[in-house]
């Protein structure tokens, strides 16, 4: 298994879709690129933000955590 890079909260900060590029969110410790999904186009996703940790804020999602299966993790949130 290949080890992931760590990140710190600072840095996911910066994939909020605004500063950088990337678009970046946390989940239970996990670092995942949502990029690619079009419901996260400009770091927004409905009443959520990219580049924070989502961890909380899932309990207030229509959905549950399977939706992060779309998703490899890209690193670690320290």
């Amino acid at each position: 298994m290949i080890e992931l890079p760590n990140y710190t909260r600072s840095q996911l900060a910066l994939r909020n879709g605004q500063d950088k590029p990337e678009i970046w969110v946390a989940f239970k410790g996990n670092i995942y690129d949502v990029s690619r999904s079009r419901l996260w186009r400009n770091g927004k996703h409905y009443e959520h933000w990219a580049g924070q940790d989502l961890t909380k804020e899932l309990t207030d999602a229509p959905h549950n955590e399977w939706v992060f299966e779309h998703f490899e993790p890209i690193g670690r949130l320290i």
